[in-house]
């Protein structure tokens, strides 16, 4: 151990080679444990680090049986190693945390650093963040923890690496601005070499050397990369990089260099600094995400709020609150509420090292309903890293989901837009450490414990400062008494202020007094630019008179698009252009702030903007405006259709009596591509529905919820499922379509299956039966009959199921739709097999696998082979259920249905039981649940938590096995599932036998044997 007289100052070194100095000398940590255990540490400092992750992350997912052991051990070791090691590994609760300051890991000073840099550039102090940047980087040896290994330290490092990057590609930015050229090339360069697709560097290299009088190798470079981009992802450069190469080609005069200021003494490189290290991939959750829209680059004024703000979110941090603080700002529509909280956000981000995260609540969109606790926490849960399938349906198990992800983080959360409490509260996150900013125009009195802050218009010295930082100072000084009456008509409000600059910057040629009298002219307009949100418009319909006609026009239209975000082809079918012109005109409307642009090649009305372009119909253009929404919905119906075909194959072309939309689709041809074109779409789909039902489009409403739900069905999103069938059935029956109603009704019959509502499947499925019968539609005849089989099977009446089920068949047959009779064939394998009648369901489930293998459809495979298995089983044969098994498991991956996949996870383990003890296989069953609790189906759900009892009775674990099949009867006797209810009942007697409770267990064996009785089985292979 080191003498004390030994000891110098400690410190860290993980931006590199993991290194532990003190003083001079070089710290002996140990072998390859100690160091990952080190590593793990050093990564999240000050922060309790579990035993378990210590242990996943030095092997991995092979831990050795005494890998808790051997992680103490390493621990007791580093402590001896470690100066006064006591103090810097400390013990904390179940795990250890690093005590380490800024002075003791460079890892901490690297965010010092970049938290410096970022204050500097708020406050406009570019040569002093150029210095914390300089000082950032140079802290990096090599590679973050090169040679340590190990999945979780790997995934923190590639996390890291791409911090650097951002941190180096910012660096080179400032020194751009402060009129560096010539001298950031071979940096420049370098950095290229090592990530040759990264755009944002390949700008900075073509203006570096356009500035350096290098104009054609700047031009070169763009035709390298563009070369590159095709070759390598078969795409264009984006905008930002394409217009500055026209201007280059042009010569543009904003292009030249700045001025440099006086030189700077450059901050001493940190020792044995190297150039900058080859990156890989993005990160993950360890990355600390951040969603912040982006901060203005032109912020100006507002010091008084943005002071308050930031004191108040200090103070809040600094307290020994046990809740989560809440700081909400409210204020006007148009008054600066976001972008003040984006750089309040921004530059407190250092006291929230697990994310920032930002939600628009979309609670004052004009129109729309705002986004609910339960899509929000969807959205949220996404920009963590958790997989879609993982996501509950329920917002509570969202919640809880969400509460636990952030359990011991500290997270900013800014909730932008929100209409009232209700909507916030369910999104708060449960640490202390953690604090959640609100926006919202109205105060919002139920938010207990929220400091609020108040903003009006901006005061009459920041309205100057922003027109003159937007417009420049020349121009404004040249116009003084127009600058400030320009300031006054437009409010001192932010977006009006901004919106007129743009017009001017646009038009070099109108002076500020004309457009100041442009504004004195719109005289109806001035009480209500004075007066509150209605300026905001008043300033926008200037903005709009200046456009072209086809401009305005478009701008008009686009206002009818339901959705939050628009892309090229939806703006195509809207306004009748090809995909090439729509971008022109949304490139215009995003030119002149009209649109604003959330990522690339998705467009966004701000919601007082959409409020004015709504503002425009009338009278005059409603023909107008009703022939662009069928335009915009036979889009919808047309791509929706060829997506379905994609990703369900074997599913029937039905005739709509609707024009296919000849316009250009988006890449569909592949499922990949077509399941991603559904997820991105999937709220302007729900809301083109609703746009359709409200224009009383009844076919296109129908026609567009059939192809939607086939996907909800996919994703387990049953209520949204149900909704759509809802609104489907009543525009059919509005419409006095038979054959449309008769489908629909088939429809909410199997959304009434997935979410347990039986009697209701039961009803609307017989209705749609009759309607068929009337009509001669053997199709929906057989998928009726097919959906009343299987709502009768769940319900225990397997002799009232079967002729339907035999009805349907025959029908399916007759018409030669094979995808159909092996849906029913698995449903009648399921009837057998809880009938007990296990021979005739292993004959079922053999015909659906033979029609399987010609249609190729996998989910349906999966379920087929999986009803085979538990046919098998109900014979006996173990064997054979896990050679089924295999094949079932091998189909599945995570774009499988949840409820699906979880239950051929539950039924490997009960058949690896049986055959081998299954004392390897419990990984199986905490998956099979998770899978199941995500499902949205409380049909998979209860069958699941069955299964996994029993297997849990088997190995004596009664306790647990109680818990399961309670719950399992909880489920099923609400929406009277009995073949589960009985299971579970019978399951529950037999723990509370063991568990030496022979009331208990006499009582729930007798009411299981009645319900078995009922349904004419018995608890066959359940005891």
């Amino acid at each position: 151990m080191m003498e004390a007289s030994e000891q110098g100052e400690l410190r860290f070194n993980v931006l590199g080679s993991l290194e532990g100095w003190s003083g001079s000398s070089r710290l002996r940590l140990g072998g390859a444990v100690q160091e990952r255990v080190l590593a793990t540490l050093l990564l999240e400092p000050g922060r309790m680090v579990p035993v378990s992750r210590l242990v996943e992350s030095v092997w991995d997912d092979t831990p050795p049986p005494t890998a808790a052991h051997q992680v103490r051990k390493a621990v007791a070791h580093l402590r001896r190693r470690v100066p006064d090691g006591n103090d810097v590994i400390i013990t904390d609760g179940p795990g250890y945390r690093a005590s380490v300051d800024d002075t003791q890991l460079d890892l901490i000073e690297f965010g010092t650093h970049l938290g410096t840099a970022g204050r500097a550039v708020s406050e406009g102090r570019t040569t002093d963040a150029v210095t914390a940047l300089r000082r950032a980087v140079a802290l990096w040896r090599g590679p973050v923890l090169s040679g340590i290994g190990g999945s979780v330290i790997e995934a923190a490092a590639t996390a890291l690496e791409e911090r650097r990057l951002t941190a180096a590609e910012q660096l080179l930015e400032l020194r751009l601005g402060l009129g560096e050229a010539a001298e950031l090339v071979v940096d420049l360069r370098d950095l290229i070499v090592q990530h040759p697709l990264r755009e944002t560097l390949r700008g900075h290299l073509m203006l570096a050397l356009y500035r350096s009088g290098r104009q054609a190798e700047a031009l070169e470079e763009y035709q390298r990369v563009r070369a590159l981009l095709a070759d390598e992802l078969g795409i264009d450069p984006g905008p930002q990089l394409t217009r500055l190469h026209e201007g280059i080609l042009r010569e543009a005069p904003e292009l030249a260099a700045p001025e440099p200021p006086m030189p700077a003494p450059r901050a001493p490189a940190a020792p044995q600094s190297a150039a900058l290290p080859a990156a890989s991939a993005s990160g993950s959750w360890t990355t600390a995400p951040c969603t912040l829209p982006y901060d203005l680059s032109d912020f100006t004024g507002r010091q008084k709020e943005l002071s308050a703000l930031l004191d108040c979110i200090k103070d809040k941090n600094d307290s020994a609150e046990r809740h989560t603080p809440i700081v909400a700002i409210d204020g006007m529509g148009g008054s600066g509420k976001t972008s003040l909280a984006v750089r309040a956000a921004r530059q407190m981000s250092d006291l929230f090292p697990d994310g920032q995260l930002h939600m628009d609540l979309r609670g004052f969109t004009p129109g729309e309903r705002s986004v609910t606790p339960a899509s929000a926490l969807d959205s949220l849960l996404r920009a963590l890293g958790i997989p879609g399938d993982r996501i509950p349906d329920d917002v509570e198990g969202r919640a809880a989901l969400w509460r636990s992800t952030l359990a011991d983080r500290r997270v900013l959360l800014l909730l932008d837009n929100a209409v009232d409490a209700a909507q916030v509260l369910p999104l708060l996150p449960p640490a202390p450490g953690s604090l959640v900013l609100v926006t919202s125009r109205a105060r919002l009195l139920d938010l207990d414990g929220a400091e609020w802050i108040s903003i009006g218009p901006m005061s009459h010295e920041d309205s100057a400062l922003l027109l003159k930082e937007m417009l420049g100072e020349a121009r404004v000084a040249a116009e003084p008494k127009a600058a400030a009456e320009l300031v006054a008509l437009c409010g001192r409000l932010p977006l009006a202020l901004r919106i007129v600059a743009a017009r001017l910057r646009n038009r070099p040629r109108w002076t500020v007094q004309y457009l100041a009298d442009r504004l004195r002219d719109e005289t109806r307009r001035l009480e209500e630019l004075s007066a509150g949100e209605r300026s905001v418009a008043a300033t926008l319909r200037l903005s709009y008179q200046a456009m072209a006609e086809e401009y305005r026009t478009s701008f008009r239209v686009l206002g009818l698009h339901p959705g939050t975000d628009i892309d090229v082809h939806s703006t195509a079918a809207l306004l009748e252009m090809d995909t090439h012109d729509a971008e022109d005109v949304l490139e215009r409307l995003l030119d002149v702030h009209l649109l604003q642009q959330p990522d690339m090649g998705l467009y966004r009305f701000h919601d007082l903007v959409r409020n004015f372009a709504r503002s425009q119909r009338g009278p005059a253009t409603e023909q107008d405006d009703s022939a662009a929404v069928e335009r915009l919905l036979g889009y919808y119906l047309t791509a929706t259709e060829e997506a379905c075909q994609v990703l369900f194959p074997g599913r029937k072309r039905s005739s709509t009596g609707i024009a296919v939309h000849a316009g250009e689709l988006p890449p569909l041809q592949h499922p990949a591509q077509a399941a991603q074109w559904f997820d991105r779409e999937h709220s302007s789909l729900l809301a083109a529905v609703v746009l359709a039902d409200g224009h009383g489009l009844d076919r296109h409403t129908v026609c567009l919820t059939r192809n939607i739900v086939f996907q909800l069905n996919a994703l387990g999103r049953f209520e949204d499922f149900r909704y759509l069938s809802q609104v489907a059935v009543s525009a059919a029956r509005r419409v006095q379509d038979l054959a449309l109603l008769g489908a629909s009704l088939s429809s909410l019959g199997i959304a009434c299956w997935k979410l347990g509502h039986f009697d209701e499947g039961i009803e609307v499925a017989g209705e749609g039966r009759d309607i068929a019968v009337r009509l001669g539609d053997k199709h929906t005849e057989a998928h009726s009959e097919s959906t009343i089989g299987l709502l009768l099977t769940v319900l225990g009446q397997h002799a009232d199921a079967l002729p339907h089920l035999e009805r349907a068949m025959t029908l399916e047959r007759e018409l030669d739709i094979p995808r159909a009779q092996a849906e029913t064939l698995t449903i009648l394998s399921t009837l057998y097999e809880q009938w007990g009648r296990y021979e005739e369901a292993a004959s079922a489930a053999r015909r659906a696998l033979e029609i399987h293998g010609e249609v190729d459809y996998r989910n349906n495979q999966v379920m087929a082979l999986t009803d085979l298995a538990f046919a098998h089983v109900g014979l006996g044969e173990y064997e054979d259920a896990r050679a089924c098994l295999e094949r079932a498991r091998g189909l599945c991956d995570e774009s499988s249905p949840p409820g699906d996949f979880a239950l051929v996870l539950a039924l490997s383990a009960e058949v690896a039981q049986c055959l081998e003890g299954g004392s390897e296989v419990s990984g199986l069953t905490e998956h099979a649940l998770e899978l199941a609790r995500t499902s949205g189906s409380p049909t998979r759900q209860a069958k699941v938590e069955n299964l996994i009892g029993r297997f849990h009775r088997r190995r004596h674990e009664y306790d647990r096995a109680m818990a399961l099949h309670a719950h399992a009867h909880e489920l099923a006797s609400a929406i009277r599932y009995r073949a589960e209810d009985a299971r579970a009942l019978y399951g529950m007697g037999c723990a509370a036998e063991a568990l030496g409770d022979t009331a208990s267990a006499a009582e729930h064996k007798a009411a299981a044997i009645t319900l078995f009785d009922f349904m004419g089985s018995t608890p066959h292979g359940f005891g």
